[in-house]
Order: structure tokens, then sequence, then C-alpha cells
């Protein structure tokens, strides 16, 4: 695979290099300059270019840390091709602990954007021609909106063999086969023909140790696949559970929810996996499973309006065995990985 110099934000990217680029974008109106700033990580070989972002939304803030986590590994010394990581893309979002940009715009509903369009529009086209235009594979770090988690998960247009290659590479439990979104990051990459998988995983604004560091790996495995990094000696990857249907079980009745079930539970149809009561006690209803799947994003929120959504349940293959004990333990922190000379690297206490 022969290299062709990369530029990004007016820097020439060249190989055997770790570059900070700062990328220029719409000032505010206090005059006030923001920028988007881009890791470069470039190995002595030509090969993939793949970019890595989080905080699209701004107050999805868990892929930040799996960036951070990923920027450490010591394995990039070893790189072949090239890493672009975008730790905070919604800088405007990420700075005011909301998801949306300031012209109330959804930058994921945006792509590709537009140089004349509104402030959102234009951070989408900027990002499409800095980064995604350079790139040949990308991964997009999301989690659930607030007061709301979703388990680890991978959602890609599984129909097309690279992404779904990608998906099986990455290791999450599921993979939800995921309709392209009109407006999408991984819907304008995937015109430019660039393959992007969405790992979702924890609640805006929370960090999740056991999802983050199902991210890093994740991410990781991802890179080996591709031959930018050494392929592990490490046993064989389970390939994930497929879920080709998804659908929220709303609230019957208003009142206070008390959830019966966690974060990637296998629930059967007919199963009562909340109840919602006034608050007195007075009178309580049953929340009740319509259909046999995973719990794969509940709300936190103990308050409901009747027509809330509370459960999100993957249809999922009958003929595998879910097996979520397992997925928490291969991720769960030992006592021993805490250094007293390294504590960024510590993991994060429940």
């Amino acid at each position: 695979m022969s290299r062709t110099p990369l530029v990004i934000g007016g820097k020439t990217i060249e190989p055997d290099g770790h570059y900070t680029v700062d990328i220029p974008v719409a000032p505010m109106y206090t005059h006030d300059n923001l920028s988007i700033s881009v890791q470069v990580i470039s190995g002595k070989r030509p090969g993939p270019v793949l970019f890595v972002c989080a905080a699209v939304h701004g107050d999805e803030i868990n892929g930040v840390e799996i960036i951070r986590r990923l920027l450490k590994d010591p394995q990039l010394k070893r790189l072949k091709g090239t890493l672009i990581a975008i730790p905070i893309v919604n800088v405007y979002g990420f700075i005011n602990h909301t998801r949306y940009l300031p012209d109330g715009r959804d930058l994921n509903r945006s792509f590709p954007g537009s140089s004349r369009g509104s402030l959102t529009g234009r951070i989408a086209h900027t990002f499409m021609q800095e980064i995604v235009a350079h790139c040949s594979h990308g991964i997009d770090l999301h989690t659930g909106a607030r007061h709301r988690s979703n388990f680890p998960q991978i959602r890609a247009n599984l129909e097309d063999e690279a992404t779904l290659a990608m998906t099986e590479a990455f290791g999450a439990p599921l993979a939800i086969d995921a309709p392209i979104r009109d407006g999408s990051l991984r819907g304008a990459a995937g015109d430019m023909g660039v393959p992007v998988l969405l790992y979702e995983s924890c609640e805006a604004l929370r960090f999740d140790e056991i999802y983050i560091r199902a991210g890093v790996k994740g991410v990781l495995n991802v890179m080996r696949h591709l031959g930018m990094l050494r392929k592990s000696r490490a046993k064989a990857l389970k390939k994930p559970l497929i879920s080709r249907s998804t659908h929220w079980l709303r609230a019957p009745e208003s009142g206070i929810l008390r959830v019966l079930v966690p974060l990637g539970a296998e629930v059967q149809a007919g199963q009562i996996i909340g109840f919602i009561a006034d608050p007195l006690g007075t009178s309580e209803v049953d929340v009740v499973a319509d259909s046999a799947g995973i719990v794969i994003g509940r709300t936190n929120l103990p308050l409901v309006y009747e027509g809330d959504a509370l459960f999100h349940i993957a249809e999922v293959d009958r003929r595998r065995k879910w097996e979520v004990d397992a997925f928490r333990e291969d991720y769960q922190p030992d006592e021993h990985e805490l250094d007293p000379e390294d504590l960024s690297s510590a993991p994060i206490a429940d």
C-alpha cells in the first residue's frame, strides 16, 4: 500500500510521527476561537488510516476516556498505517454539558454538512473534509442519553462485508444491524466508501470502567484486524450476538418506576421486569416484557410519565447462549492493576 502525504488542518503528517493538530471551527460570538483537537500517530510503514472519535454528542463522554487510554497504549509504537484520534468532536456541547450545538441542531443528523450552512453544518463539513476524507475506516464512540444507559453494543451496517468483519473483530458482546440514519456520520462516511462502526456504552456525562475497558480493547482488536498492529496470541474472540430488530418498552402509566432487571439481562415474553407505583403506594402496575430478548438500554430515572421509554430490548437468535456474566468478568479490573507510579492508568472506582 503506497503512502500519500496526509495534510490535516494545514499540517503535513510525515511517517513515524506523533502530531497534535488543532482544526479551527467557526468562532463563538464572543470572538473566542474554538478548535477541534486531533492526535495523529503515523507509523513507519504505510497501512490503513483509521479515525476514532468521541463526543459527537457533547455530553457523551465515555468515549473521551476510551481515546485517552488508547493513545497511551504502548502497542502504538509499532503502528502500521495512521491513527487519527478525535476525543471531542462537538467542542461546544462538551463545554456546556449538552448533546447539541448552540444553534440547537444535532451534529449526528447534520453530516455531510456544508461550508455555507449553519454552525452545525459547518462543523460537520469540516470534519468530513479534514478527517473522514483521509481515512479508510472509522470508529465512532457514543453513549446513551441523559438518565439513560446503554449496554455495550456495536451498531453498524452488517450487510457490508468490511463493516461486518470489523464488528466481529471488535469483540463487543452484541451487535445491532442498524439502518443508516439520514445525516449520521456513519452514513456520510459510508457514502465516501469509509466503513464506520458505532460503539454504544454507558450514559451521558458518566464513566463506566468495564465499558471503557471493553471499548479500548475493541478498538485495538479492530486495529489488529486491519493489520495496523501485530496479531494477538490470545484466544480467538467470540463473535457477537447479532440483533436485527430492537424496540422500546414504554411506561403503561405515570408514576415511580422500580426496575427489576439490570442492563444486559436476558428477558422472556411475559416476564415482569419492573413496576410503576404512585408515591403513596396505593396503586401499582407491572411493566411486562412483550417479547424475549436482551435489555440493551434502560432509563435510570425513576420518575416516569405514561409513554416514556423504559427498556430497550434487542431480539436475538435464540440458538446462541447469552454469556453476559463472562463478559463482565473478562473486563472486571483486578487489584494488582493499581500502579501507584501511574495513577492516571488506574481503574475508575465505582
